[in-house]
């Protein structure tokens, strides 16, 4: 089986994503299928896509979920990738090495020359990660899209995910999660960031913001309860008698 680096560095690269504005669009794994189609895990293999039962291989998903009951009901949309867990299961099932942990950032990777598709690794992720390309016989994941991060002829602010980089709604942040002086790390801190399924000991390094509280009275955004009443202007001149004219 497959070992953990170790000496990792305290580098953890990962993703945090705010459910309270995701909206559920897509544009994240739309984005990351199609650049990664022509990447470093390309091709990303699709199956009848337009048939009644469409398959292929996604590394992002987003999920939707309806929480709650009556007026305190709420729709939750939840993307879903690979953690880049910091004790991944996934790695120490596998039989070749194939699967691995870089120990300068902590990205969960697959040498696909060593794969031999025997979905060990599917089978040990929690969290559904994995994606098994029936073209080429091997398993393939989420890179943090390395080729994007780490290329020195994007300019600094274009070296992240595609996914981080086309969502509309801005609820996708990259970092280094392992730096507590980082924009992420103190994201997560003011919102109370948490691990999903914390309790099965992988230690995911993204992290997911929950939504916030809805707002469900007047004035609870800080906006007036009602709108002062307009006051007529009072404009003179040709603008004044045009106001009038127009209003007529």
């Amino acid at each position: 089986m497959t070992s953990l680096p170790a000496q990792p560095s305290a580098k953890r690269l990962g993703l945090v994503i705010d459910l309270d504005i995701c909206v559920g669009c897509h544009a994240c794994a739309v984005n990351c299928k199609e650049w990664n189609s022509g990447g470093v895990a390309a091709p990303l293999t699709d199956l009848a896509p337009y048939g009644a039962d469409p398959d292929g291989v996604w590394f992002n998903r987003v999920h939707t979920f309806e929480v709650g009951e009556g007026a305190a009901g709420r729709t939750v949309h939840f993307p879903r990738s690979c953690l880049h867990c910091a004790e991944p299961a996934c790695v120490t099932v596998c039989p070749t090495g194939a699967s691995y942990k870089r120990a300068e950032d902590g990205i969960v990777l697959v040498n696909e020359d060593l794969c031999i598709g025997c979905k060990l690794c599917s089978w040990a992720c929690p969290y559904g990660a994995r994606e098994f390309d029936e073209d080429a016989g091997v398993m393939k994941k989420c890179t943090l899209c390395i080729d994007r991060i780490y290329n020195t002829t994007f300019d600094p602010e274009d070296r992240v995910p595609a996914c981080v980089a086309t969502c509309p709604a801005s609820a996708r942040h990259f970092g280094d999660l392992g730096d507590p002086d980082s924009a992420v790390s103190k994201l997560v801190a003011e919102r109370e960031g948490f691990d999903l399924m914390a309790e099965m000991g992988y230690a995911p390094t993204n992290k997911y913001l929950p939504p916030r509280p809805r707002q469900q009275s007047a004035g609870c955004t800080g906006a007036p309860a009602r709108l002062a009443p307009a006051t007529p202007a009072q404009a003179g001149g040709l603008l004044g008698w045009l106001d009038r004219l127009l209003s007529q």
